[in-house]
């Protein structure tokens, strides 16, 4: 098994958790069972507005916040850190960490299931499916929202037990409307909030597909690591869908993941420099 690889200066690598829509830290847990034994410093974020106890009401804020404003957040976070550290990003969080990637904020970045950034379309029947249910409410771009249980199994959760799905399902918190039309609907965006540079993307990605994914399929999600050339590295995992990071079977995921940063070289520049693109 790899072990946690090093900048020049021989410290060691932390790994920056940025979860999806819905979600929280919490959903990391798994996957840091596995990184941290190797030797990697492991932070699982909070979203804005996203630390409320499942069952609360949301923040009234949340409805209007934006992308950008997600990753806003999330840079002060990094730049606390002092050093470059690898990205993972789950679906939205996904899209997160390509933006934080073209900002220079990532020694390396993991996209599992990402959501795509502006300019490439995703509008399938499956992704239609999967967010009609809250889309179809007026003003659904400024408000909270939330997937019913039945939607969420469909687009998210349908290769979890059925027990488990309950459990993973009473977690998720509300999502921003705003940010979820400027992902799905990114033409009627005039602010450009997911629009990304390929060219300021400076550091390796591995782009991670669930063959059976329904809100990120699979064919998105290539084109999502097309866009950035040599630079990404694409794989495809038979038997997954969305919820890659705890599906039966996610430690295959995990360890794919764990030999893929095991042969990146050590960080030349591991501490950040003046380069932050917007």
């Amino acid at each position: 098994m790899a072990s946690a690889i090093s900048s020049k200066d021989g410290s060691v690598d932390s790994i920056f958790m940025i979860h999806g829509m819905w979600g929280g830290p919490g959903y990391w847990d798994r996957f840091r069972s596995i990184f941290e034994p190797l030797g990697y410093r492991c932070l699982a974020t909070t979203l804005p507005y996203h630390d409320r106890a499942p069952g609360d009401a949301p923040d009234p804020r949340l409805g209007q916040t934006s992308v950008r404003d997600y990753a806003d957040a999330l840079e002060r976070e990094i730049t606390e850190l002092g050093r470059r550290p690898i990205l993972f990003g789950h679906s939205m969080g996904g899209l997160l960490a390509q933006i934080l990637a073209a900002r220079g904020c990532a020694r390396a970045a993991v996209l599992l299931a990402p959501a795509p950034p502006a300019g490439i379309t995703a509008l399938t029947p499956s992704v239609l499916r999967s967010f009609l249910p809250v889309m179809m409410h007026w003003g659904c771009w400024r408000k909270p929202m939330r997937q019913p249980f039945a939607t969420a199994v469909y687009s998210m959760l349908h290769l979890l037990p059925p027990e488990q799905q309950r459990l993973t399902y009473d977690r998720f918190v509300h999502e921003s409307g705003r940010a979820a039309c400027e992902i799905g609907l990114w033409p009627l965006d005039p602010h450009g909030a997911t629009r990304i540079d390929a060219q300021a993307v400076d550091c390796p990605l591995l782009v991670i597909a669930g063959a059976e994914d329904r809100i990120t399929p699979a064919r998105v999600v290539r084109k999502v690591a097309q866009k950035y050339g040599a630079q990404a590295t694409f794989k495809s995992f038979e038997h997954h869908a969305h919820w890659l990071v705890e599906e039966p079977g996610w430690e295959d995921v995990a360890h794919w993941i764990a030999d893929w940063l095991n042969q990146l070289p050590p960080d030349a520049a591991p501490a950040f420099g003046t380069r932050m693109v917007r």
